[in-house]
């Protein structure tokens, strides 16, 4: 009988098990890849991340090896017009994001766990529950054969989440928006300063940012169909796609950092998302099952959340449980089901805000040129709703305090 087992060692998973482990509580990590996955090269987190990261311990690791971004500046392909936003706090203090490996933070996080918490090439393949000493169990069924029972079960398994599905919530569904993304490379230094370029227009929204003196992250999303599932394999093919065709038309430096490419880097991908009413009216939880991460409310990727409230779902989950298993001295199967219900509720709205926020800002700055979508895009959104939308990014969800 294992105390916890968290489905999927990515953000959402590991830093679950990290909170856990600050409370004491044990948890398996069970991950069907034969190591961590790094899927996507890089991503940007924002102050609500740092928050979440601070209160796992480990946010120090990572903004020694970053630094902050300073402005951004977005321009219209339609009209040439650029629009810059500072990150410059009234104190002169830098509040910006920082856009970080994908594979330094999940390493940062498994650091921190015990050895062999992670068992890696494990398929899950049917969950059940049953009653166990008057309460709810889950039994896990592996592709192996073997048999794992749990007090808690947590899916932190992806946009495609088996546990999910076994909550009954609805499938995410495409956005009709597809993206790729990457790291370009420049041996001897590509001497740009710590900003953020962004192009958006013509349903299309571009851009990039440094990650170190010598990286840059890379991303390009568009509206129109792409040759998604012929070249998700092809990185070559990617990458002389965007340059020749989709991108051609884009600033040369914009260009310049997509030929500089690592291909081993690239990927496409559809961009998926959960209507945020299945989160609000969904099923969360289902006596000590629940999810997290993308495995509950997937997101399109332009306010950059989707890792960030991960971490936040990380602590908050870690929170309740942590606080049961500190009063009891142990895990109380009993209590789990209030526990966990406690962790949805606190979750449940903002995520979904996350989901509409993220979605309605794509669609405006990737939508049409017509005068109707500029004076809508450029007089309403980044004028009054942008700003709005941007404060989810400054959530703190709090201590692990127990």
């Amino acid at each position: 009988m294992e105390d916890v087992v968290i489905v999927g060692a990515g953000i959402a998973g590991l830093a679950t098990a990290l909170a856990l482990k600050r409370a004491g509580v044990e948890a398996l990590v069970l991950e069907r890849s034969e190591g961590l996955r790094a899927t996507g090269a890089a991503l940007t987190l924002f102050p609500n991340a740092w928050v979440a990261l601070d209160a796992l311990g480990i946010s120090q690791n990572l903004a020694s090896l970053y630094a902050p971004t300073k402005k951004g500046y977005v321009t219209n392909l339609d009209t040439g017009e650029i629009q810059d936003i500072s990150f410059v706090a009234s104190n002169g203090d830098l509040v910006g994001p920082r856009s970080v490996h994908r594979k330094a933070l999940l390493n940062a996080l498994a650091d921190q766990l015990p050895i062999n918490s992670i068992r890696f090439s494990s398929k899950l393949t049917a969950i059940e529950t049953q009653e166990h000493e008057g309460s709810s169990i889950s039994i896990i069924h592996m592709s192996d054969g073997t048999v794992i029972k749990a007090k808690v079960l947590i899916g932190c398994d992806g946009v495609h989440s088996v546990v999910a599905r076994w909550l009954g919530l609805a499938e995410p569904v495409y956005s009709g928006r597809s993206a790729v993304r990457g790291l370009a490379v420049f041996p001897q230094g590509h001497g740009l300063d710590n900003n953020v370029q962004q192009y958006i227009g013509l349903g299309r929204r571009a851009g990039f940012v440094p990650l170190t003196d010598k990286e840059i992250y890379w991303f390009f999303t568009c509206t129109f169909p792409a040759k998604g599932a012929d070249m998700a394999d092809e990185p070559e093919v990617i990458k002389r796609e965007v340059i020749e065709n989709y991108a051609k038309d884009l600033p040369p430096i914009y260009l310049d950092v997509v030929q500089h490419s690592d291909l081993s880097t690239l990927t496409w991908a559809p961009l998926m998302f959960r209507y945020p009413w299945h989160v609000v009216f969904g099923n969360l939880n289902k006596q000590n099952i629940t999810v997290a991460g993308d495995a509950m409310h997937p997101m399109t990727p332009d306010l950059a959340q989707g890792g960030c409230s991960a971490l936040e779902d990380a602590v908050v989950l870690g929170r309740h449980i942590g606080k049961s298993f500190i009063q009891n001295g142990r895990l109380v199967p009993k209590e789990m089901a209030v526990t966990i219900g406690k962790y949805v509720e606190e979750r449940r709205w903002r995520v979904a805000l996350l989901i509409a926020g993220s979605y309605l800002s794509g669609w405006v700055q990737q939508a049409g040129s017509g005068w109707g979508m500029k004076f809508l895009r450029d007089a309403i959104f980044y004028r009054f709703l942008y700003l709005k939308i941007v404060k989810f990014t400054r959530y703190d969800c709090g201590k692990l305090s127990f």
